[in-house]
């Protein structure tokens, strides 16, 4: 039977998986149902398996029964958000206030398909496939406990490969780009020190409201005059905070915001930007301002070689029509770059949309709703890339 051909005949299993998840969310190293589900189904493969050392998670692998020497890295994240789920589907979650409003369900099950479809395809692998299913991308570090503990090596990762759910492209397609898919996310904290002072007498303390309230104003043009008109990059404030009462001039104003770029040098650029204007704004008007600056996820950047061979892969499988091209990339962040700065690969975007107007809605929104449809389409571009990029027969998927 055709690899198309069993996805589709079981598919009702892995979107008992997703539904089984979806009504059980769990936020960031919480996933503890998950990764007991998860490690059920493997031990039901037989696919060796060990934990994400003491956090939530799960590292599998599975050696092909040809000889080869390639290895490939597949990964889901699994954790959920903070959000009441609104959608009055009768599989919604059970958990007040914890949603899977990003789809991390839908990559998960995704994920399990494609580990029941290379254990039935085994005889005919290559190489060795890795599955991390990962906990806390939301929280933009479960990648890392994943790589702290030994994920890419023994055997070290040739390729790596995730997917994620996307209600701007109709569901069974995949969506594919070469170079910047996703952003860096960083975050900025601006403490501005002045002279606090009775509102009534201004002018003998030193204001760190208005000092904050030009740096962000100065922050704005980082963007619309620092930054080369065809790169991008978002520096945003989110929130403010100064003083206690109405008629006391503060001593201190915190500002905390994010900073986004598709390109490690611009990323580098802005950071600078950011440090240099918040302290000489503050200079010039007698006050002084420290930048705390965190790096989170560098941008998530797909190797041409990889999305060629996804492109090849998904084509062959799923029809040519299915693969449509992402015409820019998103501003937000994805910890899957992790992964990347060790091995070269790629994330695709799988559709999610269908003829519910819920399903064309944002991530991370509580009504939106995602087509099950997605999921074959995932598995089966999973595993006809991992056919691909170990030199497996691809005619022995049909």
């Amino acid at each position: 039977m055709s690899l198309v051909k069993r996805v589709n005949e079981l598919k009702d299993v892995f979107v008992g998986y997703r539904r089984q998840v979806h009504q059980n969310p769990e936020l960031g190293f919480e996933e503890h149902q998950t990764t007991a589900l998860v490690e059920k189904v493997l031990d039901e493969l037989g696919i060796e398996h060990r934990k994400n050392g003491d956090k939530t998670g799960v590292i599998a692998t599975l050696k092909g029964g040809l000889p080869g020497d390639k290895v490939i890295a597949l990964r889901a994240d699994m954790d959920a958000l903070k959000l009441q789920e609104d959608t009055g589907l009768e599989f919604a979650s059970k958990v007040p206030g914890i949603s899977h409003a990003c789809g991390h369900d839908m990559h998960t099950a995704t994920l399990l398909g494609a580990a029941t479809m290379l254990a039935e395809y085994k005889e005919h692998l290559k190489g060795t496939v890795k599955f991390f299913f990962q906990p806390a991308e939301e929280m933009i570090n479960g990648a890392e406990t994943m790589i702290e503990n030994g994920a890419m090596e023994n055997p070290a990762v040739d390729y790596a490969l995730a997917c994620h759910t996307w209600p701007d492209m109709p569901a069974g397609s995949i969506g594919i780009r070469k170079g910047a898919m996703m952003a860096s996310a960083d975050k900025i904290t601006i403490t501005v020190r002045g002279k606090a002072v009775h509102a009534a007498h201004p002018h003998r303390g030193i204001d760190p409201v208005v000092v904050g309230a030009y740096i962000i104003t100065q922050l704005q043009t980082i963007v619309s005059r620092r930054v080369a008109p065809l790169d991008s990059a978002v520096v945003s404030i989110g929130r403010l905070a100064a003083g206690t009462t109405s008629n006391i001039i503060p001593d201190e104003c915190v500002m905390e915001g994010t900073v986004r770029t598709l390109d490690p040098e611009v990323r580098k650029e802005v950071a600078e930007h950011i440090k240099n204007i918040a302290a000489h704004t503050a200079l010039g008007m007698g006050a002084t301002a420290e930048v705390e600056y965190e790096e989170g996820v560098p941008p998530t950047i797909c190797d041409s070689y990889v999305v060629d061979v996804i492109s090849e892969a998904a084509g062959e499988l799923l029809g040519p029509d299915k693969v449509l091209e992402v015409p820019v990339p998103s501003m937000g962040g994805e910890d899957f770059s992790r992964y990347l700065e060790h091995a070269p690969g790629a994330l695709f975007r799988i559709g999610t949309a269908d003829d519910r107007p819920a399903s064309r809605g944002a991530l991370h929104n509580p009504k939106t709703v995602f087509s099950e449809d997605a999921i074959p389409a995932g598995i089966i571009t999973f595993v006809g890339t991992v056919f691909k990029l170990t030199g497996s027969d691809m005619g022995k998927l049909g």
